[in-house]
């Protein structure tokens, strides 16, 4: 009789938890002169009291040499910062990656605001705060657009299995993430009627049932964005959150995904550059402006790359 003597794989449990309302992400620059190891130790001590208390989820990223360079038997093979990606017709996703990544959720934003500052204090000496957004729920779910976001989203029964690096794999128990933010032209979109809308989403705006094959063009977003290899459908597990204020405003969409391919295919297929020379819709209402990959590796591979506390 075997025994499996392995460790057993904790992920950032952050990224599958729900319900919260508030949310802010943070981007970071390391300092000159400091090294992985002592960057990386410094963003593990974020999960003390101090910071993430009240109710706030936490989970943090780092950019692909960074987290290449502490652990380099943990890192994907397919890890990469994000390029700038330039469709056949101009639209444009821009790289704007930086070196670590924070997400933190919770009930109230004042919460998550005391934690963010808390966060950025606690490694000042290595990083420096080099972009910022706050994000919130809208309307039980919903995109600012008025359509409910991230429907095909898997259930979190699956979502383990959708998110997280497998065992075996290098980087098991991790997370590829994609951070996007988008802005939204709701004026030019607005213009539209609801049924225009519902043909550049592809779905009902009230209720979000998928329109049929007949209606749907395959134009739609998510006639874009859901994937099909070997017909395998090919899951990200969506946790994106609209943000904004009077003059600018959309979505920051953040996804997890066991392979980092998945996006590079989503994104291909959205922005003109895949076989069929489609681009997506919604791009005409939208557009990225600033896009980033980070790794979110698990708890064991986070405390072993920082080194003893």
């Amino acid at each position: 009789m075997s025994t499996d003597l392995r460790p057993f794989v904790l992920p950032q449990f952050g990224i599958f938890a729900q319900g919260t309302h508030a949310h802010r992400f943070l981007e970071f620059d390391l300092k000159p002169g400091v090294d992985a190891a002592q960057a990386v130790a410094a963003f593990r001590q974020l999960r003390t009291p101090d910071v993430s208390a009240g109710g706030v989820n936490l989970v943090a990223g780092f950019g692909a040499e960074l987290w290449r360079s502490v652990s380099p038997s943990g890192a994907p093979a397919d890890l990469t910062p994000f390029e700038s990606i330039t469709g056949r017709d101009g639209h444009t996703a821009p790289a704007a990656q930086h070196d670590a990544w924070l997400w933190l959720s919770g009930a109230e934003p004042d919460v998550t605001w005391q934690s963010a500052r808390a966060a950025a204090l606690a490694v000042q000496d290595a990083a420096t705060v080099a972009a910022e957004q706050p994000g919130f729920t809208y309307q039980g779910g919903r995109d600012i657009t008025g359509f409910i976001d991230g429907t095909a989203n898997p259930p979190v029964r699956r979502a383990a299995d959708v998110a997280l690096v497998p065992p075996g794999h290098a980087g098991e128990g991790g997370s590829h993430v994609l951070a996007m933010r988008w802005v939204h032209d709701l004026v030019a979109f607005n213009q539209l009627s609801v049924e225009e809308q519902q043909r550049v989403i592809g779905r009902t705006k009230a209720d979000s049932i998928e329109l049929s094959d007949a209606e749907k063009p395959p134009t739609a977003h998510i006639a874009r964005v859901e994937m099909t290899v070997d017909g395998e459908e090919l899951e990200i597990f969506r946790r994106s959150v609209p943000y904004g204020d009077a003059d600018e405003y959309g979505l920051y969409f953040v996804a997890f995904s066991a392979e980092r391919s998945r996006y590079d295919l989503m994104l291909e297929r959205m922005f003109g550059n895949a076989s069929d020379g489609l681009r997506d819709r919604l791009t005409d209402f939208s557009k990225p402006v600033g896009c980033a990959y980070y790794f979110a590796p698990s708890l064991n591979a986070l405390a072993e790359a920082a080194g003893p506390e």
